[in-house]
């Protein structure tokens, strides 16, 4: 991408790294924006390798810095399958990593995971975009079908959403 330091493991990129791989090549707070374009769902096999990924992604980041993540749907089969896709993204998933969310949690005694206080990160889901599959979208258009249909499909049926953009903001201090 014009404009932005590229990052892979293979090819030639401005600089050639396994994200799997810690620490990153990049200070603490050095980062304002970073895009992973059908990224994080190839990383983080195992729990471990993911939570380090996530640590990584908030120690290079400045507070109020941008995350946009454009990942698969895990019930479209662009993620199903592909193999070197290892791991589902959700906004839901990514929300565990919010400190505000955790306590909010903790409060109402509710047994989600606060993955931000266990890791001390602080990621904000600011924004999440379901992108429909041409066939959902087309009768959306048409009026074939309401929003609250779409959702209700969304949570029946694969294939109905083909991605997801998320953008996460990076909460500091």
């Amino acid at each position: 991408m014009p404009g932005f330091v590229n990052v892979d493991k293979y090819g030639d990129p401005d600089v050639k790294h396994d994200l799997t791989v810690f620490p990153w090549p990049w200070a603490a707070n050095s980062v304002d924006q970073i895009v992973m374009h059908h990224v994080l769902e190839h990383l983080g096999e195992t729990t471990e390798v993911y939570f380090n990924i996530i640590k990584e992604l908030y120690r290079i980041c400045q507070g109020g810095a941008r995350i946009f993540i454009t990942v698969p749907h895990p019930r479209h089969d662009d993620f199903m399958h592909d193999p070197t896709h290892v791991r589902p993204i959700t906004e839901n998933g990514l929300a565990l990593f919010s400190k505000a969310s955790n306590r909010q949690w903790a409060r109402e005694n509710r047994s989600n995971s606060p993955l931000g206080l266990f890791l001390d990160v602080d990621f904000m889901v600011i924004n999440a975009t379901y992108i429909l599959t041409h066939g959902w979208q087309a009768k959306l258009d048409r009026q074939e079908c309401t929003q609250e249909e779409v959702y209700s499909a969304i949570d029946r049926f694969n294939n109905v959403v083909k991605e997801i953009e998320i953008v996460l903001e990076v909460v500091k201090g």
